[in-house]
Order: structure tokens, then sequence, then C-alpha cells
């Protein structure tokens, strides 16, 4: 969107007060968010610890971002889990309800429910038998939504000795080169998983299929690192809307 555009859209605001009062008595200091030290903040501490290392309430809080002018947001993310129950708050689909019995405002209410949701979808589509990837035809079948994206990027997935995936990351959006696809990026969450086996692609927005120098070179890198590791490459497609080729094809001494 154009800057004009949003400035002419922005409308006045007043900031929230961190003081708040009672009639009658003296006033109050309402702790927030962000008089918490920088390594306490749920934004921060998900930034440096990974979701995995947040509480319930701080992934709350991060999806609200804001509290309300009499409660913060990590207090009323704690107070509406404490109330209403973290099993009964997953499986609520009544935003009215929840904003009701919780005095949370409507809006945040939505963005819970919402976020629960997600979860419950994301791990319906993934209860099932995990999808094996054998060959460069299988692999392009799983990531090939990637050839229409107008953003280079480059995928991994991660196999167990069945060559069953058991992590899909994006590893890096940019063109690629090797100052920016580092083995460590490539392989850290190989590692991390227990995977055995590496399949990558990346595609180009240009529709060209075909394996440029720095495909090339980064993949034989790639290779060599794998090895050092005991972490096999099987493979590094480049994809387009409508086409794929393999890079280990392209290798001098052809597939590893």
């Amino acid at each position: 969107m154009l800057a004009a555009s949003t400035a002419s859209k922005q409308r006045y605001g007043l900031r929230d007060s961190d003081l708040f009062f009672s009639e009658p008595g003296p006033r109050n200091y309402l702790l927030r968010v962000k008089d918490l030290p920088d390594d306490e903040r749920p934004r921060e501490r998900l930034l440096q610890a990974g979701p995995g290392g947040l509480s319930v309430a701080e992934l709350v809080s991060v999806i609200w971002g804001v509290g309300s002018r009499k409660e913060d947001v990590l207090a009323m993310a704690r107070r509406t889990l404490k109330e209403y129950g973290e099993k009964t708050i997953s499986h609520e689909l009544d935003p009215r309800r929840l904003a009701e019995a919780a005095d949370i405002p409507l809006t945040k209410a939505c963005q819970v429910i919402a976020g629960f949701e997600l979860g419950r979808r994301y791990y319906a589509s993934q209860a099932g038998r995990p999808a094996q990837v054998r060959n460069a035809k299988q692999a392009y079948q799983y990531l090939k939504s990637i050839g229409a994206s107008q953003k280079e990027q480059l995928r991994g997935l991660y196999l167990n000795s069945r060559y069953q995936v058991i992590h899909d990351e994006v590893i890096s959006i940019g063109s690629l080169t090797s100052n920016i696809v580092h083995p460590r990026e490539v392989f850290q969450p190989a590692i991390e998983r227990g995977a055995v086996a590496v399949v990558l692609a990346h595609n180009h927005p240009s529709g060209r299929v075909e394996a440029t120098n720095a495909d090339i070179q980064i993949t034989e890198q790639l290779v060599a690192a794998g090895d050092i590791l005991g972490i096999e490459l099987l493979d590094h497609l480049v994809i387009t809307a409508t086409r794929y080729i393999s890079v280990m094809d392209c290798l001098p001494n052809g597939k590893h």
C-alpha cells in the first residue's frame, strides 16, 4: 500500500494511560508488559527461546498483543486461562460466550478461538500417516506449491529412516547465495529432530527451470557438509509453476 494512501486513512488516537484511578483513593500504577525486563516479555522470549519456551498464557498474550485500559495483556491472558480453563477454552467455538464469561473484549475472544482452530485443523491434517518421499517426483508433489511464489524461497524436508517427512521448514527467503544458505541453517533442523536425510527445493519465480552456477555450488557444499554430519542430502529440486529439475543431476559426478 502506498505511503500516501496509508497516511490519508490514518486517524488520530489517544494513547492508553499507564495510570488508572479509583474513586476515591490514591493513584495506582498498572504494571504492563513494557515495564518488564526485555528477557521477560513474551514477544522477546518467543524470539529468543522459540514457542516451546513460552507458557500458554504467554503465547495467548503474543496473539493478543495489547491488553485493555484496566488490565495488562499478560495478566488478562493468565486470568482468562485460569478462570475459563485451558482445556475448556481450547474447545470453545463461540466468541461471544467466551468474551462474556471471561470478561474480555470480543475481538480478543475471536483471536484466541481462531488460534486454537488453526491448531486443530493443522493437527487433523497431520494426524494421518506421515508422507513418504522416496524420489524426486514425490518430493515435487509435496513441494510444488512454492512454484507459484513470487519470492524465491528454500524449503527443506527432513526425513527419518523410513523416508517419512518428520519436519518441513522454510530455510531462507531470497536469492540463493552461499552467504545466505549456510550448512548450519540447512542441517540444524535435522540434528534437532533426529532426521537422517534432507530433501531441498527452491523456486525460480522467473520460470526458468534450470540450475544456476550458484545452485550447483551450494548443492556441492551441502552434500559435503552432510557427509561430515552423517545426514544425507537426497536431492535438491528447482521448481517453477509447472516443472521441476534435480540439481543433483547437474553435479559434475551426477547424483551423490
